[in-house]
Formats: C-alpha cells, structure tokens, sequence
C-alpha cells in the first residue's frame, strides 16, 4: 500500500488503500467539498505540522448507546440535573475552547487556525454541528 499525496483535484484514493494506521493520504485542502467528500467516505482530517493527513482507520472507534456502561459516580453526577445539553448554541464557542483548552501531556491540539475556520464555514452551510 502507498501513501497518497493529494493535490488541488478533489479525490481521494479508496480507502481499503490506507496504511495499517490508517494514514490513507497526505496534503490537499480543507475546503467544504473536500470535507463532505472525506467523511462520506469515513476519512477524516488529523494535522501534524503544517499538512492535512487524512485517516481512515480500520476498525474505527464507535459508541453503542445500549452498551454504554455508566459508573456510579457518574449516575450520580447525573441525577443532579446539572447539565444543560443545547444543539448548534454556540457552535464557534465551543470550537474555540475544544483548540484553547489545557490538555495535561499534551503539547497543542490539532484544531489549528484552518481547521477551526474550515468547520466553522462547515457550520455555517448546515453540516458541522455542535452538542
């Protein structure tokens, strides 16, 4: 298997062609199609450096709610009622924060300043979403 190296065309090489990791192509932009085309087909964008890597890692990471187990201490967290759960509120908020939050061993985030205005434009067009 080979590593792809994308460029201005909007493509991207099936899938089933990803390196064990995942790693399925390097470069390319973040604009809306290109986005839309990625996560249609299960790929995602991950930066290191200055590069957009696209992913698409098999098996990938899914949450069954019916399998969901919750601890105790969380059911209690729970019972409070001290959450409020909203949908598309404060969409650019909540992406600013998810980049600007201290994360304990860690050195940044990938959410760069791209990023953030790509799902941003993302948001804007009716695709991105918060919760």
């Amino acid at each position: 298997m080979s590593l792809y190296i994308l460029n201005d065309r909007l493509w991207f090489p099936p899938v089933d062609e990803a390196l064990k990791d995942g790693l399925l192509a390097v470069g390319g932009d973040l604009d809306t199609e290109r986005l839309l085309l990625a996560y249609q087909n299960g790929i995602f964008p991950w930066y290191d450096g200055d590069v957009p890597l696209w992913w698409c890692p098999d098996p990938r990471f899914v949450l069954f709610p019916p399998e969901l187990i919750i601890s105790k201490s969380m059911k209690k967290l729970l019972k409070r009622n001290s959450f409020e759960f909203t949908i598309n509120k404060a969409f650019e908020e909540v992406i600013y924060y998810c980049r600007h939050i201290k994360r304990e061993h860690q050195h940044g985030t990938w959410i760069t300043d791209e990023m953030q205005k790509a799902y941003i434009k993302l948001h804007k067009k009716g695709f991105a979403h918060s919760a």
